[in-house]
């Protein structure tokens, strides 16, 4: 894959009766006053054009393929067009859009692996809706994961939630909190540890990242007095990686971790599950902090909210996560 800071960027449309669609139409038309970088949506042109008539939006649209995309963007949003039923229903999901939306996925994800786009921005997606099409993931992070498997060798994916200079990665992200301490593993932390150290070095630039690891037990287990899996499993993980090179600390007790200036002091944190994650990012930044999986051969952030169907089709709703989500991407692949 060779990106290139002049090709687009590609965003996938997400649910249709989701809020994704609309804040990916407000941005283009106020593409100027954010100076946005060119970007070519994957969806359904009939569905798009008429969420842009439900808003008030106008807007021109343009079928395209993404090497033409740039040209296109000043006076009309490319569109790389996917066939299907696509009903603009605002808040209420539908078995019909399901294909759609899953190919709008697979074919940006495409054009990112191939090089016509440079970099992946992802609107929120349905679960629920794609399941009759065929989804059979937890989420986006792993379908993607799947999508860029390469000689049968799925690549160890990795969310990581962002918002300045704070971030923060779940170890386990859709488990059951009954099963967290099951899947908590040295391999798994020691697996993780490496991708985002890898990555904040190699896309973010920071020439020496510096990890926290957050226990999973109250008091990080308090010498195994509270629960063992700190002692016993995280405890050694993280040893093993200190002497592997890594600047690495934990397991730190999550309740004091997240006090802002201490969070600052770590390039990133990686928690234990995904509520003990998205809790402190969501507190901090609940509309402007970006999801970004690491991990993969292409860069992909998401804005780090859902559908909110009851704001769909109103114009309403803050674009400020969505706007994140691009602006990252832009800058992890400007110099590409």
């Amino acid at each position: 894959m060779a990106d290139t800071p002049h090709a687009p960027i590609a965003i996938s449309m997400g649910e249709p009766a989701g809020i994704g669609p609309d804040l990916i139409l407000r941005l283009y038309a106020e593409r100027q006053k954010h100076r946005l970088p060119p970007f070519i949506v994957v969806g359904n042109m009939g569905f798009l054009a008429a969420r842009a008539r439900r808003l008030g939006l106008d807007i021109s649209f343009a079928a395209t393929a993404p090497d033409a995309a740039a040209s296109q963007f000043a006076v009309s949003l490319p569109i790389l067009h996917v066939d299907g039923l696509v009903p603009d229903k605002p808040g209420e999901a539908s078995m019909l859009s399901g294909k759609a939306v899953i190919e709008s996925i697979n074919r940006a994800t495409t054009e990112t692996l191939n090089g016509t786009a440079r970099a992946l921005v992802t609107a929120p997606i349905h679960k629920a809706a794609l399941y009759n099409a065929g989804f059979k993931y937890p989420g986006h992070t792993e379908y993607l994961a799947s999508l860029c498997a390469e000689g049968g060798t799925v690549p160890h994916s990795v969310m990581m939630l962002a918002h300045d200079d704070l971030r923060v990665a779940p170890l386990t992200i859709h488990v059951p909190l009954r099963d967290v301490p099951a899947h908590v593993t040295g391999k798994l932390l020691r697996d993780t540890a490496l991708v985002i150290e890898h990555d904040l070095r190699t896309r973010f630039g920071i020439e020496t990242p510096k990890l926290a690891v957050a226990g999973l037990n109250p008091h990080a287990g308090e010498a195994g007095s509270i629960g063992t899996e700190d002692r016993d499993v995280i405890l050694p993980a993280v040893i093993d990686l200190q002497h592997n090179g890594l600047s690495i600390e934990g397991p730190i007790a999550a309740d004091s971790l997240f006090h802002l200036p201490r969070w600052r002091s770590y390039d990133c944190v990686i928690a234990m599950y995904h509520d003990q994650a998205l809790i402190p990012i969501k507190t901090v930044a609940f509309d402007d902090a970006v999801n970004v999986t690491l991990g993969l051969p292409i860069v992909r952030t998401s804005p780090d909210h859902g559908t909110a169907f009851d704001l769909a089709g109103s114009g309403k709703g803050s674009v400020n996560s969505m706007l994140a989500a691009i602006r990252l991407a832009d800058r992890l692949t400007a110099s590409a």
